[in-house]
């Protein structure tokens, strides 16, 4: 069964495959014209927006993520901003770090809503799925992207940067939200007979 991802990152691309693997199920990159405004007020929103501009253009099974990192003592923020905080993936860590100066509440999580389209253009299923953890004082680790250097999950010594793709892909929010989804795919799509 082909999925079309909503999204023009081919890593995440990727990583979802790689979750996913020997599940029978392949996400592909949208046609060319992929290219929704992201407006939404919520992930759920966001990741609404790009599943239903993908299945414009493929007018078939679609799925799209938007997620963020959520830090407590900046009232949510980034949030849904955090892909646009600064304007480079260096900047944006450092501008987080900055806004955490002199901050003890370090508490953070990291959010992935997806949502699924059927080939009729409607919502068949959204889960969002969350990783807790805090914010360090200073980047660590070479691995993953985005904000996963100042990252450090809950319940390890480790920032979600200094793990393996194998040991992220065991906790990592996308990858909780997608188990998820492949769950409801599987069980109930599947099952059914409606790819």
């Amino acid at each position: 069964m082909k999925i079309v991802l909503g999204s023009s990152n081919e890593h995440k691309v990727r990583e979802i495959n790689d979750i996913v693997k020997g599940s029978g199920i392949e996400f592909i990159l949208p046609p060319s014209g992929f290219n929704p405004i992201e407006d939404g007020n919520t992930f759920e929103e966001n990741s609404f927006i790009k599943a239903h501009a993908a299945w414009e253009l493929a007018r078939t099974w679609s799925l799209a993520d938007d997620s963020g990192l959520c830090v407590d003592a900046l009232g949510g923020n980034p949030g849904i901003h955090s892909a646009r905080y600064a304007e480079t993936p260096q900047k944006r860590i450092e501008r987080v770090l900055s806004e955490m100066k002199g901050i003890k509440n370090r508490q953070a999580h990291f959010s992935c809503c997806m949502t699924l389209i059927n080939p009729q253009g409607e919502v068949e299923f959204s889960y969002t799925g969350k990783c807790e953890g805090s914010i360090t004082d200073s980047p660590r680790g070479t691995n993953g992207f985005g904000y996963d250097p100042i990252f450090l999950v809950k319940g390890s010594d480790k920032t979600m940067a200094e793990l393996n793709e194998e040991e992220k892909n065991q906790i990592s929010h996308r990858s909780v939200a997608l188990r998820k989804v492949l769950e409801y795919l599987t069980t109930e799509v599947r099952s059914a007979g409606n790819e």
